[in-house]
């Protein structure tokens, strides 16, 4: 097992690989999983996970929303808030990181430009250890009400600070609070991304047109999310546990006849926390326990769907 400690020891010969194309680790597909036949997946996957690590802290604006109360005086700093969410890229990605490593899986990043630039050596590690670096803007600002030109250079900056920070050219995109605008993926496609996960209404990917071009959609969820349920409902470890199993067991189910695909979303300063860890440890370990189940990068998924002609196409 590689934890980031020796990790970090190991990046005068590592770095070199950073630029090198991703291939699969053995921990992406479970190596007891027989390819089943009829399976909806191409790779004979019975059901694909697909994780989220949102990397966003240190991009925020000042007196973002916190579990803080919303009472700071106007003109003043809230500074606990602001530890709130340093612990993000002090703690919870780097905490996240080694647990992806223990189970051996790999996880799809969505990187705000801002905060990369402001922890670069973090996001090239992430991608050094074999992680998708997925654009998420180039901060916390709204898109959907930007004029044309304006949110193409948005979304560029945001690129551009990926990969000058990383060597990584990101093919993935998500807007903040999953609200792109009317322009938005005219824009993904001008600029040579290939899918996006600003939707919500499918629990498998699917192919659309753009520019009479196909692009991929690979769904999000609320419901797998602890930005949604940790910090929004308050639920406890325990319960959050619950629910991703839940989830996972249906889809599970309906893999026999449906090509399936399980989202879970996880936030610096929320996931990487010590009890969440634990907690996402024993719901992966749950599922690898079940026959045919794969982890894979979103940037995986889209290529599998692309080239699968049995793929939904709308």
């Amino acid at each position: 097992m590689t934890t980031r400690r020796t990790f970090i020891k190991q990046t005068g010969v590592l770095g070199t690989l950073s630029i090198l194309p991703f291939t699969n680790s053995p921990g992406n597909v479970q190596e007891s999983a027989p390819v089943k036949p009829g399976s909806r997946w191409s790779d004979g996957s019975r059901l694909i996970v697909s994780i989220s690590m949102q990397f966003e802290s240190g991009g925020q604006p000042d007196n973002a929303e916190s579990p803080f109360p919303q009472n700071i005086e106007k003109g003043f700093k809230d500074l606990p808030a602001e530890t709130w969410y340093q612990y993000g890229y002090k703690e919870g990605i780097p905490r996240m990181l080694d647990n992806w490593d223990r189970l051996g899986i790999k996880v799809t990043s969505h990187m705000v430009g801002s905060a990369v630039l402001n922890n670069p050596q973090l996001a090239k590690e992430i991608v050094e250890r074999g992680h998708e670096a997925a654009a998420h803007g180039m901060n916390w600002s709204k898109q959907y009400n930007l004029p044309y030109e304006e949110e193409k250079k948005f979304i560029q900056d945001g690129v551009d600070a990926i990969m000058q920070s990383t060597g990584f050219r990101p093919v993935g995109y998500n807007a903040n609070w999953l609200r792109r605008g009317e322009n938005t993926l005219n824009i993904l496609q001008e600029l040579g991304f290939r899918y996006h996960i600003d939707d919500l209404s499918r629990d498998e990917p699917f192919i659309i047109k753009v520019k009479n071009e196909d692009f991929a959609v690979i769904p999000y969820t609320l419901r797998c999310n602890d930005i949604q349920l940790i910090a929004g409902e308050h639920y406890s470890t325990d319960q959050f546990v619950r629910q991703v199993k839940m989830e996972f067991d249906q889809l599970y189910q309906e893999a026999e006849t449906k090509r399936r695909q399980l989202s879970i979303s996880f936030h610096d300063r929320i996931g990487g926390t010590p009890q969440m860890v634990n907690a996402t440890e024993q719901i992966i370990r749950y599922m690898q326990q079940h026959k045919g189940v794969s982890f894979k990068r979103k940037d995986e998924i889209a290529d599998l769907i692309f080239k699968d002609e049995t793929a939904i196409r709308e």
